[in-house]
C-alpha cells in the first residue's frame, strides 16, 4: 500500500519529534540507545549545537532514520519519559499527603483554640492514619507532632520535614519492593 504524500509528511514530522526528544536527552543516557553507533554520534553532535545548526542536524538525522526501523527508539523514549512522569506523579502525591496533614492540623488548632487545656501534640489524625496505612515504615507520631508544630508556629521547616519523611518512606518502600 502506497502512503499518501500527506501521510508521508506526518510520519516524517513524527520522526523529527522523536529525534528532538533524543537530542534533548542527557549524554550518558544515549549510551544505552538502541541505534547504530553512527546515529548516536550524530545525536550527541546535535545536542552540542545551537540554533539553526541544531535544526539542520536534526533534519539530517531524521533523513538518515527515514528508512530504518525506529520502533525500538520509540519504545526507548516512551520508557524513559514514562519513568520521569511516574516520578513526578509520586512527588505530587507526597505533596498532597503533606498538605492534607497540615490542613487537618490547622483545622484542629482552630477547633481547640477556645478550650482551656489546649490541643496536645499527639492528637488523633485521620490523615496520619491513612499515611501510616500507605507507608507502614513512616513514624505517624512524628508526623502528627510536626503538623502540630507547624499549626502553632506556621514555620515551613516543619512542612518540609514532613515531606522528607514521606519521601524517605516511599524510597524505602521502593527498595523493599524491588
Amino acid at each position: 500500500m502506497k502512503l499518501s504524500r500527506s501521510e508521508q509528511k506526518r510520519r516524517i514530522r513524527e520522526l523529527e519529534r522523536l529525534v528532538m526528544e533524543l537530542v534533548a536527552m542527557p549524554v550518558p543516557v544515549l549510551a544505552s540507545l538502541p541505534a547504530p553507533e553512527e546515529i548516536i554520534d550524530l545525536i550527541r553532535d546535535a545536542a552540542a549545537m545551537q540554533g539553526g545548526a541544531r535544526k539542520r542536524q536534526v533534519k539530517y538525522i531524521t533523513r538518515r532514520l527515514r528508512n530504518e526501523p525506529v520502533e525500538e527508539l520509540y519504545g526507548f523514549v516512551t520508557r524513559r519519559r514514562g519513568a520521569a512522569l511516574e516520578e513526578k506523579r509520586a512527588l505530587h502525591e507526597l505533596e498532597y499527603l503533606r498538605d492534607a496533614l497540615l490542613n487537618e492540623a490547622l483545622e484542629q488548632q482552630r477547633l481547640h483554640q477556645d478550650q482551656e487545656p489546649g490541643w496536645e501534640e499527639d492528637w488523633p489524625s485521620r490523615v496520619a492514619e491513612e499515611i501510616g496505612k500507605r507507608f507502614p515504615a513512616v513514624d505517624t507520631r512524628a508526623l502528627t507532632r510536626l503538623a502540630w508544630l507547624y499549626a502553632g508556629t506556621r514555620n515551613r521547616r516543619h512542612g518540609r520535614e514532613i515531606f522528607r519523611m514521606l519521601r524517605a518512606a516511599r524510597e524505602q518502600e521502593r527498595r523493599v519492593g524491588m
